[in-house]
């Protein structure tokens, strides 16, 4: 009984360990969310600059994250070549910002809610692009669950209220090119052997991101911004919003690394719906039960898209572990076949003595 108490006690803490880095996430996630949505929405703080917004953020990070991997020695850098960030890290830095600019432009269009329903179609964009890239099977079984989660958010899009076909094809963009960003990362990183954390990408990626968005908004937005002559930088609320999306960072590490991958796509869905409550009861967005329906069949397939990737985790640890153990049995059978060998040679010594 003593041994069990000891063994459940550390058991606990990693469980009740795991909840926290968890709830975390969430908090800063939705916190994240709903003040890009605040400071975007026309209703809201009335200030529709999406490049502007991300470029503060980018900008806002690249200096942190400097000061913790140049003056405080927080981090290590990676060594990289010229060749390397100019080959895997701008264009993963490219897709990054288009990524960032056109979900951050989304909710000026679209409600909370509705964002968090297309977002669903996060797995169908990797896999579809990973199958492109060869970086994936196809199976006809994963397609067809591909294909139940399109379906769910198609009747969720079609039940919506205030629908916006404009603001639809900003957050599908912006899935798209996150897919892509995604793909690329392992197939330009990780085959390389690089491995980013969230503050080492800040300091690598954040500055090609803020380069990049530069371009457009030198085009789109800082004209509109001299226009405006009665703006100001308001430090509290842009500062804040820029912090929680650095700890927004801190925390997938914190996530990703203390539990795994998939656990952050599983505490995801329970964002979402978290989002989609706090949008329909206090941002007082529309939720029809068309949306409900339609994002509720998307969610099944979610839910069962997860739990395929954690029996392939488990069945790929089952494996290792099987190779593992005939690797040992294999070296116990040599050292046993070399005593023998060693007895028998003992044994001729003996007799010719």
């Amino acid at each position: 009984m003593g041994k069990v108490l000891a063994t459940s006690g550390p058991v606990f803490k990693k469980i009740l360990m795991s909840y926290t880095y968890v709830a975390i996430w969430i908090f800063l996630s939705f916190t994240v969310i709903v003040f890009n949505k605040y400071i975007l929405d026309r209703k809201m703080y009335n200030w529709p600059f999406p490049i502007s917004l991300t470029m503060i953020h980018m900008g806002f990070c690249s200096s942190l994250a400097f000061l913790l991997v140049r003056v405080f020695k927080f981090v290590e850098p990676i060594g990289m070549t010229r060749e390397i960030y100019m080959s895997s890290v701008v264009p993963i830095g490219a897709l990054y910002s288009l990524s960032l600019w056109l979900s951050n432009s989304a909710y000026i269009y679209l409600s909370v809610s509705f964002i968090q329903m297309l977002k669903a179609l996060m797995p169908v964009a990797v896999y579809s692009t990973g199958v492109m890239f060869k970086k994936e099977t196809f199976k006809s079984q994963t397609m067809a669950n591909m294909i139940g989660i399109s379906v769910g958010v198609g009747i969720a899009a079609y039940g919506e209220a205030k629908f916006n076909g404009w603001g639809v094809m900003l957050q599908l963009g912006a899935v798209a090119f996150e897919a892509t960003r995604l793909v690329l990362i392992q197939i330009l990183l990780t085959s390389k052997g690089i491995s980013l954390n969230p503050i080492t990408s800040l300091y690598y990626i954040a500055p090609c991101c803020f380069l990049f968005l530069s371009i457009p908004w030198c085009l789109v937005e800082y004209p509109k911004l001299m226009a405006t002559s009665s703006f100001h930088y308001d430090f509290v609320v842009f500062g804040t919003n820029s912090a929680c999306a650095f700890a927004l960072n801190l925390a997938v590490f914190l996530l990703v690394g203390k539990t795994s991958a998939l656990t952050m796509n599983v505490a995801g869905v329970v964002k979402d719906w978290l989002l989609i409550a706090f949008s329909w009861s206090v941002i007082m967005d529309r939720v029809t039960k068309l949306n409900l329906v339609g994002y509720g069949v998307a969610f099944l397939g979610v839910c069962y898209y997860n739990h395929a990737k954690l029996q392939g985790l488990k069945s790929k640890e089952v494996q290792k572990k099987t190779g593992e153990t005939d690797e040992e049995i294999g070296l116990m059978e040599q050292k046993m076949d070399r005593d023998d060998e060693n007895l028998a040679l003992g044994r001729k010594t003996d007799a010719q003595a």
